[in-house]
């Protein structure tokens, strides 16, 4: 367990000594396919056996239309974590995610997320389709109706329907996601929490959900077949306004230290922790009734043929390297499987040369390149392996089980939290913020965090649960 102590109750999981389940179980049917009716704790068994999963990448390595690469920072254990599955509903259906954990176990809440939130939506999609039709024969594709009056199958067009389905089938899944979370036996999620950067890639149609700073971009080319970088996340961090009046709302507070004033900070309303840097979390439950939420933002978007590719990637990159730069190192990358991996040295680069006497943090990139189309086995390096036979040993990982426990002794100091030594000196900056201002979509984009740079730790300290509390 971590450094802090949850008050969260737990409730223990029972193991099955079922079979294994096969990969044809996971195929959600929903284009007129007769498929066995199955339960939610079907999914829960077939956790057990996700690295057998074909077309499911989630180490260092590529796939038939991807390449991922992770490489550990100078602060501890690995805490990022990444996945691409393909074929994750059907042939056309893609999923890919980038997870930042922070806090003592924040490796732990990174992985479970990654192996956890993609069955959670499958589960949810498959409940959807059962109650559309008992035999199985609705299809997803083209003729989504919801049947408690949400969407109506007269009014909307078919892509309104597909979008309303995909919105609510991400909101339900991250909250069963942190939810199941807050009760897992082997994961202390007090303290300790992780991003999330989502998106699915169904024919032209791009569904995405994200909470904390991670990040999503796009390759695109212009009228003048230049390569341009299109923003398709907004980093939720406590210096967009709208989330520091719901955490301010919710009695949390606000503030910088004063050695990075341009870090915005989550604070607990009677006590100076844990100062978490983002406003949107899995995990993190001492901060969850102080306005840190678990909720996605949610986007769909329409690809067209001049949409090269997608970078999802985690803030480790983007502390160093603009979208703009990002583009231009993955499309000038000699090869496509090579991609991740040299966006990730520029990066380590980056750190280097801009903030030598920092300690580089975890990078995690996704590349998804839109044409489908990769290079030759020739061409791969030789890092390029199929992450269901290797872990790599760039990763920074240790071998999980199938409880969420690593096989390598723990960390005695993880890094992401600062020292006490180092906690003596700071003091507090407020940020100011007008109630009555309405924040649009394009204000948003201006505090996407490309200005501020968050080369920091992601918690700067953990609660000191004195039963003492300031007077009012």
């Amino acid at each position: 367990m971590g450094a802090c102590v949850s008050t969260s109750s737990r409730s223990t999981c029972s193991r099955s000594d079922e079979e294994p389940i096969p990969h044809s179980c996971l195929e959600v049917g929903f284009c007129g396919q007769k498929r066995t009716k199955r339960t939610f704790s079907d999914h829960v068994v077939a956790l057990q056996h996700l690295t057998s999963i074909p077309n499911r990448v989630f180490s260092n390595g590529k796939s038939r239309t991807s390449c991922i690469f992770t490489q550990q920072g100078r602060k501890g254990i690995n805490q990022d974590a990444m996945i691409v599955w393909e074929d994750f509903l059907s042939e056309d259906v893609t999923f890919c995610g980038v997870f930042d954990g922070h806090g003592p176990q924040g490796h732990l809440v990174a992985r479970k997320v990654r192996d956890n939130l993609p069955i959670k939506l499958l589960s949810f999609l498959h409940s959807f389709q059962q109650t559309q039709d008992g035999s199985g024969k609705a299809c997803f594709k083209r003729n989504s109706k919801k049947s408690d009056g949400g969407y109506s199958e007269k009014d909307d067009s078919p892509e309104d329907k597909l979008h309303a389905l995909w919105k609510e089938a991400f909101l339900k899944s991250y909250k069963a996601m942190d939810k199941e979370l807050r009760s897992h036996p082997n994961v202390d999620c007090f303290c300790s929490g992780s991003t999330a950067v989502t998106i699915v890639k169904q024919g032209s149609n791009l569904f995405m959900g994200n909470i904390g700073d991670s990040r999503a971009i796009l390759g695109s080319k212009d009228s003048n077949d230049s390569i341009v970088a299109v923003q398709l996340t907004v980093d939720l961090k406590p210096d967009l306004p709208r989330e520091a009046e719901r955490i301010k709302r919710c009695k949390g507070r606000v503030f910088a230290l004063q050695d990075e004033p341009e870090v915005q900070r989550v604070w607990l309303p009677f006590d100076d922790a844990p100062g978490l840097a983002m406003a949107r979390a899995f995990g993190d439950f001492c901060l969850k009734d102080y306005g840190v939420i678990s909720i996605p933002e949610i986007s769909h978007r329409l690809l067209t043929e001049r949409d090269q590719f997608i970078v999802l990637a985690s803030d480790g990159v983007w502390d160093v390297l603009s979208n703009e730069e990002v583009v231009e190192i993955v499309s000038s990358a000699p090869t496509r499987s090579s991609a991740a991996r040299i966006l990730v040295d520029s990066a380590a680069h980056e750190w280097k040369l801009k903030y030598p006497t920092s300690k580089m943090d975890d990078c995690a990139v996704v590349c998804l390149f839109l044409d489908g189309k990769m290079d030759s086995e020739s061409d791969c390096d030789e890092q390029c392996l199929s992450s269901a036979t290797l872990q790599s040993n760039h990763s920074g990982n240790a071998i999980e089980s199938d409880d969420g426990q690593k096989s390598e002794p723990c960390l005695r100091r993880n890094f992401t939290v600062r020292s006490s030594e180092e906690n003596d000196t700071y003091v507090r900056v407020a940020v100011e913020v007008d109630d009555s201002r309405e924040t649009t979509a394009a204000e948003d984009q201006s505090w996407s965090g490309l200005e501020g740079v968050t080369r920091v730790n992601s918690l700067v300290q953990l609660p000191r649960f004195s039963e003492e509390r300031p007077n009012s």
